[in-house]
């Protein structure tokens, strides 16, 4: 089956690998034990317009249970010190009980009991103000590890005002449970340990359980309603019934989107793949990025008086100096909370980002189970092309990667953006996703909806 949009790197094939013996998603349940769940009230609440077109509103599903992982305690963080080598030493020694831990967790030598503590996964919805009464798409953004929902929200600015708006009714941009305000409902009930498929199966969950029917230009509840078990089971093999849903995944949101796929394929037409970390279990140079990533996570500043100190510091960073103001500035106004102290902090904390940037597994499972997406749905891929960032693990792995399930795919390269494409170029990605869905799903192609 080919694709509708052309290719910047030619085919290469996958060289020899050795299997991580990927696992099927654990069933879910709908209950926590025997009790229904508490609701826990929104911390940033939003119903407003976020332009002359869409509404946003801000909305609570329950994640899925059981958890992969136990509930165990988070791990102690030392205690800052001014003493530049005692403190490298101290997130040293952290981030080596960390790797250390997951891998007694990877090998099943933790112990205990898959959590049922009820969690959380907080999501946006933009909503078309007035339905034009066709099918038209409906879109799903995944962020990267360690930055929230409204990450995507200057990509949104640009694609939402753009003539492809035309073909989108509504957009969903999720939240994985210990990230923005998500990780402020969940912060008495996460785990000192994380699985990046337990992200996947809440993706999973929400699409099949919650994600309402019909597309509305009404008001919904905060607490998204859990669908009739009708409609769940048909949601598996028959997908939506009036839905043509476009995943945009990023990074680890791009990883969670694919193990999704695998899992459930009728549930998705396409996915447009941002540099997803899936890479394959054979490379080395992954494991040393992320004990790099874990400690560089680990050394966070996570404080500062108020939001425009914030900024300002943010400004004086290599790593921020990239970024398009915009994304920056929803950064300041959506990253961070205020704080006991009267100052601001960041709403998913140093040692969560940590969590999730020290387990591998289901970077390497989503890499090897790539080729098992169903060819229907189409992928198309952007991949950065920095001099300095030509991909995770390297030009030649991105080259490969991209091709991992070659029928109905495609690739472009980005040559001026780095791994943090919707940050540094979200004018840019805009224009790439709008040519894609113009492309697939313009009037011309209106049968596909």
């Amino acid at each position: 089956m080919p694709a509708n949009m052309t290719s910047t790197y030619p085919f290469e094939p996958s060289p020899p690998w050795t299997t991580v013996n990927p696992k099927p998603f654990l069933p879910f349940r709908t209950r926590y034990g025997s009790e229904e769940l508490e609701a826990p009230s929104l911390p940033s609440p939003r119903n407003e317009p976020f332009n002359d077109n869409y509404i946003v509103s801000t909305h609570l599903v329950p994640a899925g249970c059981p958890r992969l992982t136990p509930d165990i305690p988070l791990p102690v963080v030392p205690k800052f010190t001014i003493n530049a080598a005692e403190r490298k030493r101290d997130i040293q020694q952290l981030s080596t009980e960390l790797r250390e831990r997951q891998e007694r967790f990877v090998q099943g030598k933790l112990g205990g009991e898959r959590s049922e503590k009820p969690l959380w996964n907080c999501v946006n919805r933009y909503v078309k103000r007035v339905q034009d009464g066709r099918k038209g798409l409906t879109l799903l953004f995944t962020h990267a590890n360690g930055f929230p929902k409204e990450i995507w929200e200057a990509t949104l600015r640009y694609l939402l005002s753009s003539p492809t708006a035309s073909l989108i009714d509504e957009v969903w941009s999720w939240e994985a449970v210990q990230h923005g305000d998500a990780a402020l409902v969940n912060e008495t009930n996460l785990s000192g340990i994380f699985d990046w498929r337990d992200n996947a199966r809440d993706i999973a969950h929400f699409l099949s359980y919650y994600l309402p029917e019909h597309t509305s230009s009404k008001i919904l509840p905060t607490h998204l309603q859990l669908l009739p078990e009708t409609i769940r089971e048909s949601r598996k093999t028959k997908g939506f019934s009036s839905r043509s849903l476009v995943a945009v995944g990023h990074s680890f949101g791009g990883c969670s989107s694919i193990l999704a796929a695998v899992n459930f394929p009728a549930l998705f037409s396409s996915i447009i793949l941002i540099d997803p970390v899936a890479i394959s279990g054979l490379h080395y140079s992954h494991s040393s990025n992320l004990i790099r990533l874990n400690s560089a996570a680990l050394a966070r500043r996570e404080r500062w008086p108020s939001r425009e100190e914030a900024l300002r510091s943010f400004k004086a960073s290599p790593f921020f100096r990239a970024w398009h103001p915009d994304t920056l500035q929803l950064y300041v106004t959506y990253g961070l909370c205020e704080d006991s102290q009267g100052g601001v902090k960041l709403k998913m904390s140093a040692l969560h980002e940590a969590l999730v940037f020290v387990d591998h597994i289901g970077s390497n499972e989503a890499w090897e189970l790539l080729e098992k997406v169903d060819e229907r749905i189409e992928l198309r891929w952007i991949v950065p092309g920095k001099p300095e960032d030509k991909g995770l693990a390297g030009e030649q792995a991105t080259r490969v990667r991209v091709w991992r399930r070659p029928a109905n795919s495609s690739n472009v390269v980005f040559h001026f953006a780095g791994h943090l494409i919707p940050h540094e170029s979200p004018v840019e990605l805009a224009q790439e996703i709008s040519a894609f869905l113009e492309k697939k799903y313009g009037r011309q192609s209106r049968a596909y909806l």
